[in-house]
């Protein structure tokens, strides 16, 4: 991609005119975007080569390091001022995503540090400040992995508020899961072919939203006594509602959200398998084999799976707020 300054010098040396450069340059930008659009894999923004790798392992040392001065109280607001200044180079000038991930987390953990309250709300007190701060870090750098530490603390202190023990009634992860998945759809909706910072927001808000609704209902079936439960197979259930959570991502071609069920479908096959099998150690070879040829078939052919399932719906008003249902799979 050919930057601005590199246009400016063009004109500075006379290879464009100067009332060409604002035409050209607003074409280019138009062209890729539209490259990115015709990419269609489930893009990752926040990683563009290695050396994001490299500057994330740097802040982690910095900040490991600077924990061990074991600052105390309002000291703590140094580093924190420390970490601004760099976002302010590395992620507000030169747009390093991972970093800043690394950054963020660095910062919440210093302020988390800097404000020890004394009273009776203080939980609720620091989980308000954490969600402003990540608010603050959003507003600032529009950084869509902010909005994750953000929600979360958003439902944290809706729990506590509340008064639910989610422990004797875990389906208000579940609630709280489709909640959140409601956002994470209204930011999809408005970047149906994934080129700017909404989709990727939607990246982050679905990463959360997926374990959230997966272990509600998990709990809530595996901890339930009710009648209605016993009547039927527990196990078939639960890989029933698996393979509608499957065709839900698939729908809102999100693969991201399968990441979290892996550990739970490997539990529901071993009950399922347990007494048709020689062995428990017999069981995991072949769910895990089974898993992997899974991993493995619709990493390649996801989208012409979403075709084939969903194809019917193209050109209804469903399939304006989703990404396009004729994209190609992309050739590895």
């Amino acid at each position: 991609m050919i930057s601005k300054s590199t246009l400016q010098k063009a004109v500075n040396e006379h290879v464009i005119e100067v009332e060409q450069l604002e035409p050209l340059y607003q074409f280019l930008q138009n062209e890729k975007s539209g490259a990115e659009s015709d990419n269609s894999d489930e893009p990752l923004k926040f990683i563009r080569s290695f050396g994001d790798v490299f500057i994330m392992l740097g802040i982690v040392l910095l900040a490991i390091s600077i924990n061990k001065i074991n600052f105390s109280g309002y000291q703590a607001v140094i580093p924190v001022i420390g970490f601004i200044a760099i976002a302010e180079w590395l992620v507000r000038v030169r747009r390093l995503a991972l970093p800043g991930i690394a950054i963020l987390i660095s910062v919440l953990f210093f302020v988390n540090k800097a404000t020890p309250l004394e009273y009776d709300m203080s939980t609720m007190s620091g989980l308000a400040i954490l969600g402003f701060t990540s608010l603050l870090f959003y507003l600032r750098y529009k950084m869509p992995f902010s909005l994750l530490p953000l929600t979360a603390s958003l439902l944290a202190m809706a729990v506590m508020q509340i008064g639910l023990d989610v422990l004797e009634t875990p389906i208000i992860f579940a609630v709280l899961g489709l909640i959140v998945f409601a956002v994470a759809m209204w930011f999809d909706a408005q970047d149906t072919k994934r080129v700017s910072h909404m989709s990727d927001s939607a990246f982050w808000l679905h990463l959360l939203a997926a374990p959230l609704i997966v272990h509600g209902v998990m709990a809530s079936m595996l901890l339930n006594e009710s009648s209605w439960l016993q009547l039927v197979n527990k196990e078939s259930v639960i890989l029933i509602f698996f393979a509608a959570f499957f065709l839900l991502a698939l729908l809102v071609d999100r693969r991201a959200m399968l990441v979290s069920t892996q550990l739970y479908v490997i539990y529901a096959l071993t009950q399922l398998f347990r007494d048709q099998v020689g062995s428990a150690q017999d069981v995991m070879i072949y769910i895990l084999m089974a898993i992997g040829l899974f991993v493995i078939y619709f990493g390649a052919y996801w989208y012409k799976t979403r075709r084939l399932v969903f194809g019917f719906i193209s050109g209804s008003k469903i399939s304006k707020y989703i990404p396009d249902l004729n994209v190609q799979d992309v050739k590895q």
